[in-house]
């Protein structure tokens, strides 16, 4: 199966979650139902989940998607781990894009969504008197793994675990390592398995809500739903950039939080960027609030200036799993 027939196969899954059938025991189009640490997953027929279990043998890549470069992904090695079900790591993201704009926000209210055990290890950057920074960022997962979805995440940037926190100095060294460290607030995903997936094995803030990305001649737009009301809550219209540069760039996210035990735990992707441009320019990224939940939690940060906006509509990823590690307090 060719990755634009799993796409088309994400979407017909994805029609079928606005309605609980599937939740009985079996999707609404007949799609596979499968167990996820005793969670009921529907799943792509035929896709590489599917298949595989987020292992796929990258021959098949190569045969379903020959226009695929799959070079970087052959120096990785997988490693077959229990993250609450059996899968393997690095999960592969072999063609995707995204949108981030970075913006300023509420220095005090960035602290108090911190729990205090990440607190202790990580801060909020301060990048001037009482404001920190906010990176808002839409994905589009065209082929991985887990198949094809679309994910929006909002997180606060801090300093490395471990490190100093020496604010603006501190994002500057990041940056310039392409080395970035955060702490994740929201996380909505458009598809179960990348729900499941990501809170039991990532201890990531996920749930699931329609997520509907527009393509357009001038830019892209991501549009989220309300969980509860099933309205418009968040849309995100970036613009797309002259100017990409096709010079392959590597950039490293890295995460801080709580396993469900309450345990400090560290993750980190790679992006292998293969066409990317930014922006200060303010007109480049429009957010519309409306009286959604994820909107309302938008206002409370008190965004101001977007600082910088990053156009990717060409990267690969490798998601790793999560390690435990030993917080101050134990040391």
């Amino acid at each position: 199966m060719h990755f634009r027939s799993v796409v088309a196969a994400g979407a017909l899954l994805l029609s079928s979650l606005v309605c609980p059938v599937w939740a009985q025991g079996a999707a609404a189009d007949g799609s596979p139902v499968i167990d996820i640490a005793g969670h009921k997953v529907p799943v792509v027929r035929g896709g590489l989940y599917d298949r595989f279990r987020s292992n796929p043998p990258l021959s098949v890549i190569a045969a379903e998607a020959p226009e695929i470069d799959l070079s970087w992904f052959k120096t990785l090695k997988k490693t077959k781990l229990d993250i609450g079900f059996e899968s393997h790591s690095p999960n592969f993201y072999y063609k995707n894009s995204r949108v981030t704009a970075v913006y300023t926000a509420d220095i005090d209210r960035l602290r108090e969504l911190i729990p205090p055990k990440v607190l202790a290890e990580v801060q909020p950057l301060q990048v001037w008197p009482g404001r920190g920074l906010i990176a808002i960022t839409a994905y589009s997962y065209e082929y991985c793994d887990n198949d094809g979805y679309n994910e929006v995440a909002i997180s606060i940037v801090t300093s490395k675990l471990g490190g100093s926190n020496w604010g603006a100095f501190s994002l500057l060294a990041q940056s310039m390592d392409k080395d970035l460290s955060g702490y994740v607030l929201k996380l909505p995903v458009n598809t179960e398995v990348a729900r499941v997936r990501g809170v039991v094995g990532y201890n990531l803030p996920k749930w699931l809500i329609p997520i509907n990305l527009k393509d357009g001649e001038k830019s892209v737009s991501y549009e989220i739903f309300d969980a509860q009301t099933g309205k418009p809550d968040l849309v995100i219209e970036a613009r797309k950039l002259d100017g990409l540069s096709n010079k392959e760039e590597f950039v490293t996210n890295r995460f801080t939080n709580l396993d469900q035990q309450g345990n400090l735990t560290k993750g980190h992707s790679v992006s292998r960027q293969l066409s990317h441009a930014s922006s200060m320019d303010q007109d480049a990224v429009k957010l519309t609030l409306h009286d959604g939940s994820l909107s309302g939690f938008i206002k409370t940060l008190k965004l101001g200036r977007m600082v910088k906006y990053e156009y990717v509509p060409q990267f690969q990823g490798a998601l790793y799993a999560p390690e435990r590690v030993e917080a101050a307090s134990d040391r």
